[in-house]
């Protein structure tokens, strides 16, 4: 189901939500897939008996754009998605630029957040002893060194990507898949996860791409919370053979995050992450849902 949400500063908030279980988990995408939920979160989702909502960040899709948002920006709009669900107490997963987000509601919302899983989570660019490009691909260092010093070249090379990206195809990223994404994660996209991710693309950046500009500024300044002060579980997978988040930002989260739960996996990507983490994930996360 899609639906949307007026808060109460007047703006919109777009989400999505699948199952219909007694406990909640609020889904925050990737970088641009801001589209429906993808079926390696909503199926084990729901084999644990929890409800799957997707926020959609301001910029993507209706919700309403924050110019200059940080990633602590996004802890009250999850807090009304609940509110609006009936829900007091939840659990949050968050998928590559997605993990800071979700790691925000877990430091920031502690009463409410029982805990937060990250999936192939970026770490934060001012990280002392972390290179955050190193290992990283030449389409994602290209990116984020754009983000982190130029805005203006970030704005150019993402109107670019968009315009293509905007009805990019499963065929499409089949295609990429076999030149760009390690073994794992080539075994990992389907031609039906590759049709989801295509749809999830296109919806995202229909009516712009300020909603992945937004995210890539966000990311790689102050993200607006102490990690050190996370007291909720902290759930952390990561690949080995990513070259899209490296795994070093993983080592690094790990190293940082008191308590955190760490799961580094020899082999897999930036998307098979998944295959291999949601289904125990989730039930860790129930388990602190439900103490």
């Amino acid at each position: 189901m899609f639906d949307h949400i007026t808060l109460e500063t007047g703006a919109r908030l777009d989400f999505f939500v699948e199952g219909d279980g007694d406990a909640l988990l609020i889904y925050h995408h990737g970088t641009p897939a801001a589209g429906a939920i993808p079926q390696e979160i909503s199926v084990p989702a729901a084999a644990h008996g929890m409800v799957v909502a997707g926020v959609v960040r301001p910029g993507y899709g209706g919700s309403t754009r924050e110019p200059g948002r940080s990633v602590a920006d996004i802890v009250p709009l999850t807090a009304a998605l609940a509110d609006h669900l009936g829900h007091e107490r939840f659990v949050t997963v968050g998928w590559s630029n997605g993990g800071p987000h979700a790691i925000a509601c877990a430091a920031l919302l502690p009463d409410r957040c029982m805990g937060a899983m990250s999936l192939a989570g970026i770490a934060p660019f001012d990280a002392d002893g972390l290179d955050p490009l190193a290992g990283m691909d030449d389409i994602g260092i290209a990116e984020f060194s754009a983000a982190a010093e130029d805005p203006e070249a970030l704005e150019a090379l993402i109107s670019q990507a968009a315009a293509e990206q905007r009805v990019v195809t499963s065929a499409q990223l089949l295609e990429l898949a076999t030149t760009l994404l390690p073994p794992a994660d080539q075994a990992h996209v389907t031609a039906e996860i590759a049709e989801a991710l295509a749809a999830q693309i296109r919806w995202a950046l229909a009516d712009g791409f300020w909603g992945w500009f937004d995210d890539d500024i966000a990311v790689t300044r102050p993200w607006g919370f102490d990690l050190h002060s996370v007291r909720r579980p902290v759930l952390l997978w990561q690949g080995t053979s990513d070259g899209i988040v490296p795994i070093a930002h993983g080592q690094w989260l790990a190293e940082h995050i008191p308590g955190a739960v760490t799961r580094l996996v020899d082999g897999e990507g930036h998307l098979s992450i998944a295959g291999v983490a949601c289904d125990p994930g989730f039930a860790e996360l129930k388990r602190a849902l439900i103490a």
